[in-house]
């Protein structure tokens, strides 16, 4: 494999001011893709921006870095973050869709706010952006669209159900979306990542849920963000004939889904 095996590829990530999405981009600019960093957070979008222009000047990839404060939720937006990646970088061949939440607690009394803002940003707004950049990959018949989803879609247990319904949505959409695409040359991967660290611990709201979640992590060898990343680029860099369309990456220590 080459040192830039994305060389004039272009990569939108979304959720890339933290966690699983700051490391895909930064990943896949070290492979010499350029990427549109897309989340709400601008000042880290900023950030995050500066420094990975600062590496590819060092190494001489000329690749590029747009930024999109966007909120995925809101279907338009979502929308012109493809369109603008689209008219500032040129093309788009690799979506990341990694922006999400996990916030944990009981479906008997539960906070049905919460329920809303995972299922708007962890199904809705990944469909918003798959759905607006979807036409320009079949249009070129090449491209990869990655989802993000969890071992948490493969399984259901107390304490977490609708986190695990959001992400049993994100495998039912994917494996549709592949069927639709795959005879116009373009690959859905679903990466199903098991604990993570992450901010997604801290953002749970329920306190009980909350404390579960971090003694669970504190039990093992979490993955990082990195792995993930890692993951990703072996999946965008195989050859257009080799389509990986499941990947499921475990701690080594997790012994619970």
């Amino acid at each position: 494999m080459s040192d830039a095996p994305l060389h004039g590829k272009v990569a939108l990530i979304t959720g890339a001011s933290s966690g699983i999405g700051q490391a895909t981009a930064t990943a896949l600019a070290r492979a010499g893709a350029s990427v549109a960093l897309a989340a709400r957070r601008a000042d880290r979008l900023h950030d995050l921006a500066q420094r990975m222009e600062s590496v590819q000047r060092d190494t001489g990839q000329g690749s590029k870095v747009l930024t999109l404060p966007v909120d995925v939720t809101d279907e338009q937006a979502a929308a012109g973050a493809v369109t603008q990646t689209v008219e500032d970088l040129g093309r788009i061949d690799i979506v990341v869709n990694a922006a999400g939440l996990m916030l944990l607690g009981p479906i008997v009394d539960g906070d049905t706010e919460d329920w809303r803002r995972m299922m708007s940003t962890n199904v809705l707004g990944l469909m918003y952006v798959t759905h607006a950049a979807v036409p320009h990959l079949v249009e070129q018949g090449s491209g990869d669209v990655i989802n993000i989803s969890s071992v948490a879609g493969r399984t259901a247990k107390p304490g977490s159900g609708v986190y695990n319904a959001s992400k049993w949505a994100v495998n039912a959409f994917s494996e549709s979306l592949r069927q639709e695409v795959t005879t116009h040359g373009v690959r859905v991967t679903l990466i199903e990542p098991g604990a993570v660290n992450s901010e997604l611990n801290d953002q749970i709201t329920d306190d009980a849920a909350r404390k579960k979640s971090q003694d669970s992590y504190a039990s093992m060898r979490t993955l990082h963000a990195e792995d993930i990343a890692a993951a990703i680029t072996y999946v965008v860099t195989q050859p257009p004939r080799v389509a990986i369309n499941e990947l499921l990456v475990r701690p080594t220590d997790q012994d619970v889904p």
